[in-house]
């Protein structure tokens, strides 16, 4: 039956429990008529000591027979037959009205009429029979307070009279149950017997004197403690010093007195609990004590049990705190024992070789006490003669002390692992911080107990630093015992280990994790425990591929779950393998970046390397198993998508630096001729747009002006682009415009607060400016922003003569290859560093509209400039430098001859609006015959074609675009001149296109035809006008005509199913 269930059956008032009528209570009833028909003539409430050798026979007797008929758990009917012989004392005779209905009303009314009336010296005699002084105190303590104390003063009172070695030793028992007392550990039977005295009332017996009868009303809330209770201790020992000759009890009865000064308010510890090394040593040595000694009489029979008796003995509570004046008799009354016994008893002590358990308990208590009394003497406010009687007791405990030289032999070490795991096993107090000893402690560590009691209490090592302590043992223990025997030990040990960390939650588990990097870095445990390297690539394969086949949401915190057991084992390992795998598997990457950062744990830097300069473990991991393995331009893109999410996972802590990875993948691959330098460029572009956590940007750690020196160089080797050796490898012109943009970037960020001084800022711009100055003078101005007003712009001396610019902010150099007639050259590579310079030249342009020479002369050399930048120009320059021809020509200043070759197809058309569309491809018509022209020959390699179509193509597409904006916007339908400005445009492109050299560059031209095409039919089929089916039919013809005079097969074969597809809708 569950205790609840004990308490609803024994609850006063009830016929059950312990006031229940049965076999027992029939068995105890004859023993006590037995005992009252020898004590006749008197009755039995006048029992006196002298007499129980004979009247008690029967009750004793009784007991034994109850034991034997009725076996109860924990003798549990010891426990009801004192309640009930007390409740018998306590309890005022019902009146004699009740007696009709006592028997239903009051559970007690039937077993208490049972017995004759008693007086407390049977009470008394019968616990002592029983060897029970704990019961004793369990019900004492669960009275009310006022009556608590009245019945320890019959205790008193009973072992002051005709006292033998046999009742101080009760006393002295009762005494230290008091002191080991518990509150809120009652079972039913206490609980029950508390509640009748406190609904019943309780009466003075007639031997205490004629008082009349009274109810005691107590507090149902009152708690068990009883104020007093040191007075009465006290006031017994007094009354029985002079019958304590017996070395045992004496060394017993100062060793409660010491204990109970300890619990003095005045006079308590102020450290706090004993450590638990110390703690366990004093548990062990009591155990130690029992098991050796024959003539104690405290003797529990099993390992267990005897544990849990050392601990309440160690572990007192203030249930019987002394007052103050309580203390001051308290301390007096021990410095008298102590001068009355001391001499004696350190002779008996120096008489026996080994300590009894008395005397341990009394030499450790002084030990104590003489701590706490030097702490009294230094802060307590004590008055002179207490301040006497301090200093004169804390003297004789130390010279007690010190004069006894009887010792404890040393203690078994597996006594006391053995001790620890029974604590463990009960969880008995301290049993968390014994589990803390227990998983460190190396000399007890993989004994078959050990493990035994390892796995059987495996939720109570559920935490961060226990398992990490576990971790510890098992390490320890792997690398000195290889045998078979210790390898299935470990595996059990591992096993229990992983089982209580799969327990914690994520946050513990980071911890453990944490722990095991600082202790043994990112091989983790299996670098020296070998049963945990067996299995573990398998078991590693197969969890990560299980978790890449069911990528979700939902199945997250499964995930982790389940990557958290692979990192506790070997971290390295598994963040290798989930950093592969992000690369691999397609679509997979953010996932397990998503599981990757919910390991904050792994933000890990390592230094076995370089002390001076640690290193990311994550960064480390993606080095050694993604970077130089990268072989599709998917995987690269889903390495820079891992890689970002990684420094900013969102809310998770990022597990990457930008500084970190700027070092790792950028830095030492910005080179020319790196393979890796395109990725490199790429990560450098995405760390920059990740926001600095702190004031000081992280690109400070990132050496800012090599890093800007490195992209200026690599800016210079695009000027000898097309000439450089086709072995030799240099990020492609697509990549340009990446580096820059990265520049860009790093003009904004890089400032004087990226150094320590403003002095270093100098000499670092002075030093960047130096080196730039021997690169393309193109280089220089993309700096600006950084320079500032420390430099002026430094550019061919051409340019003045052909810009307005003004002395301080631009100054002249010598350029060989600028000679005279560059200047249009040098304005042209300016208006492609950036917009703002290109607006600025845009402005500062000197030419003299009114001169048609002047603009004769500028317009064609302004194509031969043209054509001399385009190949050059990556796209982005490409797109501002068609910009500048847009502005040029809307301004008229750009002057293009145009002539219709295919007049006779023109209406009557309004081409106002769409000049600067039709001027613009006539003008790259005119650079591409320039361009084409034997005066070029042999100047652009092969390859070089492809990226200047391709640019044509862009500026096609975006002047289609422009086209179909235009014609949209016109407050009249503007169908006929916009299909006529879309033939014009298709013939232009064929043109192009019969020009260039074969090879490769037809696909950009076809897309772009058809696209010109498409454009065509949607402008003509919007055309309403009464003759537009005609119009359309003849542009038709015409149209496939040219198209049928294209050279290349492909191409044309291409345009003419395109056109006839034309006019089978348009007859439709």
């Amino acid at each position: 039956m569950e205790p609840a269930e004990l308490g609803a059956a024994m609850a006063p008032g009830c016929p059950a429990g312990p006031w229940a009528v049965g076999e027992e209570t029939a068995i105890l009833h004859g023993g006590f008529l037995l005992a009252a028909r020898l004590l006749q003539p008197r009755p039995l409430r006048e029992l006196r000591k002298a007499d129980w050798p004979r009247a008690g026979v029967p009750i004793t007797d009784a007991l034994r027979e109850i034991d034997e008929r009725c076996p109860s758990p924990r003798g549990l009917w010891k426990k009801e037959a004192v309640a009930i012989v007390w409740a018998k004392i306590l309890l005022p005779a019902p009146p004699a009205a009740a007696l009709e209905c006592g028997w239903k009303d009051d559970g007690f009314f039937s077993v208490g009429a049972m017995l004759p009336d008693v007086s407390h010296t049977a009470l008394f005699e019968l616990v002592k029979a029983l060897g029970a002084p704990r019961l004793l105190v369990q019900l004492l303590l669960a009275l009310p307070a006022d009556v608590c104390r009245g019945q320890l003063e019959h205790l008193v009172e009973y072992i002051s009279s005709e006292t033998s070695p046999s009742d101080i030793r009760f006393f002295l028992d009762v005494w230290w149950e008091v002191m080991k007392h518990r509150e809120g550990q009652e079972d039913a039977t206490v609980s029950a017997f508390g509640a009748l005295v406190r609904q019943r009332g309780a009466e003075p017996s007639l031997e205490d004197g004629v008082q009349p009868p009274k109810r005691f009303k107590g507090d149902p809330g009152e708690a068990p403690a009883a104020p007093g209770l040191p007075a009465v201790l006290l006031e017994g020992l007094k009354q029985i010093r002079g019958s304590v000759t017996q070395p045992r009890l004496r060394c017993y009865a100062l060793a409660n007195l010491a204990e109970l000064l300890c619990l003095s308010a005045g006079l308590g510890p102020g450290h706090g609990p004993l450590p638990i090394t110390e703690h366990l040593a004093k548990l062990s040595a009591m155990v130690s004590l029992w098991g050796s000694d024959p003539d104690s009489q405290d003797h529990p029979c099993g390992l267990a049990e005897r544990v849990r008796e050392a601990e309440r003995s160690l572990s007192l509570l203030p249930v019987t705190r002394p007052s103050r004046e309580e203390l001051a008799g308290g301390l007096d009354l021990l410095c008298s024992l102590l001068q009355a016994w001391g001499e004696e008893l350190q002779d008996a002590l120096r008489g026996s070789e080994e300590l009894c358990f008395e005397s341990y308990r009394l030499l450790d208590a002084l030990t104590t006490l003489g701590k706490n009394l030097d702490l009294l003497l230094e802060t307590g406010d004590l008055g002179e003669s207490e301040t006497r009687v301090v200093l004169e007791l804390a003297q004789l405990s130390k010279d007690f002390l010190r004069d006894t030289s009887a010792v404890q032999k040393d203690l078994d070490p597996s006594l006391v692992s053995s001790v620890a795991m029974a604590i463990i096993a009960q969880r008995l107090d301290r049993h968390v911080d014994t589990c803390s000893v227990f998983a460190s402690e190396k000399s007890w560590a993989f004994s078959k107990a050990w493990v035994e009691c390892l796995v059987k209490n495996k939720a109570l090592f559920q935490s961060p630093e226990l398992i990490l302590k576990l971790l510890e043992t098992l390490v320890s223990f792997a690398t000195s015992h290889h045998d078979k025997e210790a390898r299935e030990l470990q595996m059990q040990v591992t096993k229990a280990i992983v089982e209580c960390y799969t327990e914690l939650p994520l946050s513990d588990k980071n911890e453990v994790i944490s722990g095991v990097l600082a202790s043994w870095g990112g091989p983790g445990l299996s670098q020296n425990v070998q049963v945990v390297r067996e299995g573990f690539q398998e078991d590693l394969n197969v969890t990560l591929n299980q978790i890449t086949r069911s990528v979700s949401d939902e199945g997250l915190s499964r995930a982790v779950a389940a990557v958290a057991r692979l990192m506790l084992l070997s971290p390295e390992a598994t963040v290798k393998q989930v950093c592969h795998l992000a690369v691999v598997n397609l679509g997979a990457h953010q996932f397990l970046a998503q599981i990757l950062c919910s390991f904050p744990a792994l933000n890990f830097l390592e230094s076995h390397e370089d002390p001076g300069r640690p290193r990311s473990l994550v960064v480390r991991c993606l080095e050694e198993a993604v970077w130089g393995r990268l072989s599709t331009a998917r995987e690269e893109e889903q390495f820079l998508q891992f890689l970002a999410f990684l420094m900013q996972p969102g809310s998770a802590t990022p597990l990457v630096s930008p500084a970190e990875v700027t070092k790792a993948f950028v830095l030492p691959y910005l080179k020319s001729d790196s393979p890796g330098i395109e990725l490199s460029l790429q990560i450098l572009s995405k760390v920059l747009g990740v926001p600095s956590c702190s004031e000081e940007h992280w690109i400070k750690s990132c050496h800012p002006f090599p890093l800007l020196l490195s992209l200026c160089k690599l800016l210079d080797g695009y000027t000898r682009y097309w000439h450089q050796p086709r072995e030799q490898l240099f990020p492609s012109l697509e990549t340009k415009d990446l580096i820059l943009d990265i520049l860009c970037q790093l003009c904004e960020l890089v400032g004087p607060e990226t150094v320590p001084s403003s002095e270093l800022w100098v000499q670092s711009l002075a030093w960047l400016h130096r080196k730039v100055a021997a690169l393309d003078w193109t280089v220089g101005l993309r700096l600006k922003k950084l320079f500032g007003d420390h430099f002026k712009n430094e550019v061919p001396a051409t340019l003045f003569e052909i810009c307005r610019l003004p002395e301080d902010e631009w100054t002249s150099q010598s350029r060989a290859a600028y000679g005279p007639g560059s200047g249009l050259l040098a304005w042209m590579e300016c208006c492609c560093v950036s917009p703002a310079l290109r607006d600025t030249m845009l402005a500062l342009l000197s030419l003299n509209v009114d001169s048609p020479e002047e603009v004769n002369l500028f317009s064609k050399g302004f194509l031969v400039a043209l054509i001399q930048v385009l190949p050059w120009c990556s796209h982005g320059e490409w797109k501002r430098l068609a910009s500048v021809l847009e502005q040029l020509l809307q301004r008229q200043v750009l002057h293009v001859p145009y002539t219709l070759e295919y007049v006779q197809h023109m209406p009557l058309l309004n081409l106002r609006p769409f000049a600067c569309h039709l001027q613009l491809s006539v003008l790259f018509l005119r650079g591409f015959q320039l361009l084409c022209s034997s005066s070029c020959l042999g100047w652009l390699p092969p390859e070089a074609w492809l990226h200047v179509v391709q640019l044509y193509c862009a500026s096609l597409t975006d002047l289609l675009a422009s086209l179909k904006a235009a014609a949209g916007a016109a407050p009249q339908p503007r169908a006929q001149e916009a299909s006529f400005v879309c033939i014009q445009l298709f013939c232009h492109l064929l043109h192009v296109a019969a020009m260039l050299p074969a090879g490769g560059c037809g696909e950009p031209l076809l897309v772009l035809a058809l696209e010109v095409l498409s454009q065509y039919e949607a402008c003509s089929g919007a055309d309403a006008s009464p003759c537009a089916a005609l119009r359309r039919a003849n542009e038709g013809h015409f149209l496939q005509a040219v198209a049928g005079s294209v050279g290349r097969e492909e191409l044309r074969c291409t345009l003419l199913q395109k056109l006839s597809k034309l006019g089978a809708r348009a007859e439709s």
